[in-house]
């Protein structure tokens, strides 16, 4: 059986007679405009087959040539970079044929269409996370597709760009600080409400959800920053208490990255947070 689309190997004729594409598209002989669709795709202009082959699919249903037509046009979008489009076509491939001729390589490219179509991370993430779930459906239902490594590669940058995002909120927070303009908060209400601790909550989720992120360490010493501002500026009562979170913070730190380059910084966040924890020892 084979295994991908050949397209290539069209006699001169056919190539030959599709030179003028007004008359392939008046042709009712659709066998005709069918050989002329995968001449076009052959040669790379994707345009004029996609347009052939969109009237195609619909008049070759249950034919022979209907399954690869569909898939030659999820191709033709893919090609043009309109990948939106074509992600809907392998869609619709692999759902019509699930055990097709290429159904391995329609999941592939739709995946692969929807993560080249995912937003930068400040934006609205929903297209990413379809990205992933369509990445994980092909490892799973093809794991030993030699397309498998990129697509997991894929799925980690993915996972990357939404790690991001969170690290971009965090760090929102953390430069807006506490709600001190307000006059009417009392003391405890600002440390309540504080964006130290929105910092210190989404940086903590994004650690959870995605372990082996590239950007630990930058999570990990904006953590500890968030705790030492949250507690500096906590009232005297509670004061004590969230410089110990820090320092505890500050052994994670140090003991996942003993060669930080947040070295000297992590250790001047301790030296400060000892003074107001009794029986802290300094190393």
């Amino acid at each position: 059986m084979k295994k991908y689309i050949i397209v290539a190997l069209v006699s001169g004729s056919v190539l030959s007679s599709c030179g003028d594409y007004n008359k392939v598209l008046k042709s009712t002989d659709y066998e005709y405009r069918y050989e002329a669709a995968k001449s076009y795709f052959a040669k790379g202009d994707n345009t004029k087959a996609a347009t052939l082959l969109e009237e195609l699919i619909t008049i070759m249903k249950g034919t022979t040539q209907a399954e690869e037509s569909l898939y030659m046009l999820a191709m033709t979008y893919y090609n043009q970079g309109d990948y939106v489009t074509a992600s809907h076509y392998f869609n619709t491939y692999y759902t019509t044929y699930p055990r097709g001729i290429f159904t391995e390589q329609a999941r592939f490219h739709s995946g692969k269409s929807l993560f080249l179509d995912t937003p930068e991370p400040r934006l609205d993430q929903t297209n990413t996370y379809k990205a992933i779930n369509e990445l994980q459906l092909f490892c799973e239902y093809f794991p030993e597709s030699k397309f498998k490594a990129e697509a997991q590669q894929m799925m980690f940058d993915l996972q990357d760009k939404l790690v991001m995002k969170d690290y971009q909120a965090a760090k929102l927070y953390f430069n807006l600080g506490s709600y001190t303009g307000n006059a009417s908060y009392t003391a405890d209400m600002r440390i309540n409400g504080n964006n130290f601790q929105a910092c210190i909550t989404t940086v903590q989720n994004a650690l959870k959800d995605y372990p082996y992120t590239q950007m630990r360490e930058e999570l990990s010493i904006l953590l500890l920053r968030a705790k030492h501002k949250l507690a500096t500026e906590s009232v005297i009562e509670k004061q004590e208490e969230r410089m110990r979170e820090t320092i505890d913070e500050y052994y994670a730190f140090k003991n996942e990255f003993p060669d930080s380059k947040y070295t000297k910084e992590a250790n001047s966040i301790f030296k400060d947070a000892s003074k107001y924890v009794k029986e802290t020892n300094d190393k």
